[in-house]
């Protein structure tokens, strides 16, 4: 029986990664990924393109915030991971959303903080509602917020790869549990891991402030029903393998401190 049969009868394979890191923990994931995730297609192929791998994947961070925080190997600029993580917390390209302009149809921001339904004449901030419920019932399993919007998203070309945030109080520690339905291994999900930390950064801070005591940063749970490495790109990531092999990993990472001067250059250009 081929092995493409055999993929089809088993679906996708469940990897569990879990790390004390950031870094290590998306550097880890991409690797699982590679190794055991299945060939499949994509709606964004094009015909010369090979099958990507795919797998379903769990990913604990047990300190999100120790260092080394940031991977040197994410495909994008210091400067830019700076604009996404201030386009996730504080919306700064929720001006942009114009889809009746063929602009951007939504942000994370727009529907974590903003969310509105229809018929509702008033927007939905989440974000409030999960700081007001923990602060009163630490342990609640409601602080959750959502970002799919059913009337509306299943017609999109573009919809939403964040489907939910669940955060819940353990002792002192907020853990959040973040949800994707869709997420790109390699190019996205080491950015996505960093803002959405942040954010359980910020939610931590707001309820600690409200609560009039210290609510830390707990564990993070990155959770994929589709960790995917795309097919057009095979031979960017085999040079990310190969920099694996040849680097330690204090060379493959970057501490906060040291990416400071950059956070603060993307800053003054917003």
């Amino acid at each position: 029986m081929s092995k493409k049969i055999n993929n089809e009868i088993s679906g996708s394979p469940v990897i569990i990664v879990r790390e004390e890191t950031l870094p290590a923990a998306w550097e880890k994931s991409v690797v699982e990924c590679w190794n055991k995730g299945i060939e499949i297609k994509t709606e964004y192929d094009r015909p010369e393109d090979p099958p990507g791998k795919d797998c379903t994947i769990i990913i604990e961070v047990s300190y999100p915030f120790k260092e080394p925080r940031l991977h040197r190997a994410f495909p994008a600029g210091l400067n830019d991971l700076e604009v996404y993580r201030q386009e996730v917390i504080f919306g700064i390209h929720d001006s942009w959303i114009k889809p009746e302009e063929g602009k951007w149809e939504y942000t994370y921001h727009e529907r974590l903080f903003n969310y509105l339904p229809p018929s509702f004449s008033q927007s939905i901030n989440q974000i409030d509602f999960i700081v007001d419920k923990l602060s009163k019932v630490p342990h609640s399993r409601r602080a959750q917020a959502t970002t799919w919007k059913c009337w509306l998203d299943p017609k999109s070309n573009d919809p939403p790869c964040l489907q939910r945030c669940w955060f819940r109080i353990f002792g002192k520690k907020l853990q959040l549990n973040v949800h994707l339905r869709s997420n790109d291994a390699f190019k996205a999900a080491f950015m996505n891991m960093f803002a959405f930390t942040e954010l359980q950064k910020m939610v931590a801070d707001k309820i600690s402030k409200k609560m009039k005591t210290t609510i830390t940063v707990g564990k993070y749970i990155h959770i994929a029903d589709s960790y995917h490495i795309y097919g057009s790109y095979y031979q960017q990531f085999k040079g990310f393998l190969d920099t694996l092999r040849k680097r330690t990993f204090k060379e493959r990472t970057w501490t906060t401190s040291f990416a400071q001067p950059f956070f603060e250059e993307a800053r003054k250009k917003l």
